[in-house]
């Protein structure tokens, strides 16, 4: 294929997988049951870091912790007492656990005390055409405080490499403005053109068959050459190709 024709045919599949049915089989639907800025960013900061495995279970265990934390994920993270924390501690996700959760909502509530919430957070740090140096800077915020040392795995840091998938699939649902109601675009502060496309098993596959990656491990150089690779498709929303990867990969075996 010619690069107009690898972009044409990735701008159908955009298309084709960008739209409100996607919601459905998709973790974004745990974010989509609020209305209120700051519950979307925590529901889907959660329901993000937890995004991997079977995606049933990572949708089924998000709505786990949605009742957990009463339908109210703001006003829990804001106003909980020590002991509301104790029904936490059964949780379990894979290798995340309640011990882990636990330390999730302490964090949050020091960002939106301390650092004018999640969206001030990784805006800091942010790059002209990268949000990597931000995830690095929101990974030490994110643990100023007492935590659990195993804590840290669950949130990945670009500057050791890291494809940071759940992070920056978070960042497009936050800060992607989706005319069809898909992504949120809450976020004003940043924009699609600083995003990087969530690296996982699918889209990778894809990315390497249609030749926009080359690197065989999905890591933190994988990214930076498919957003190279991206970039150059659309400059301005390089992370919408994001639903023509996935949906290949995962709906077209392709």
């Amino acid at each position: 294929m010619t690069k107009k024709e690898l972009k044409e045919f990735l701008d159908a599949k955009v298309e084709q997988y960008n739209r409100p049915d996607f919601i459905t089989s998709d973790p974004i639907q745990i974010p989509h049951q609020f209305n209120k800025k700051e519950d979307i960013e925590i529901a889907g900061f959660l329901s993000a870091t937890i995004a991997w495995g079977n995606r049933k279970s990572i949708i089924n265990n998000a709505n786990k912790m949605l009742v957990l934390l009463e339908h109210s994920p703001h006003d829990f993270v804001m106003n909980h007492q020590e002991s509301d924390l104790d029904k936490l501690l059964p949780f379990v996700h894979r290798t995340f656990n309640g011990g882990d959760f636990i330390t999730f909502i302490k964090s949050l509530q020091h960002i939106y005390k301390n650092h004018n919430g999640l969206e001030a957070a990784f805006a800091k740090h942010a790059e002209k055409q990268s949000m990597q140096k931000a995830i690095h800077h929101f990974k030490q915020l994110f643990f100023e405080i007492e935590h659990l040392p195993r804590t840290q795995k669950h949130v990945s840091d670009p500057f050791k490499n890291s494809a940071a998938k759940r992070i920056n699939m978070f960042l497009r649902w936050m800060v992607r403005d989706d005319s069809t109601g898909v992504d949120f675009g809450i976020w004003k502060t940043l924009s699609a053109s600083q995003l990087s496309c969530p690296l996982d098993v699918h889209s990778g596959n894809v990315a390497r068959k249609l030749g926009l990656l080359k690197r065989k491990q999905n890591d933190g150089k994988a990214l930076a050459e498919l957003d190279y690779s991206l970039r150059k498709l659309d400059a301005k929303d390089p992370v919408k190709y994001d639903f023509a990867l996935f949906g290949l990969g995962v709906f077209e075996n392709f």
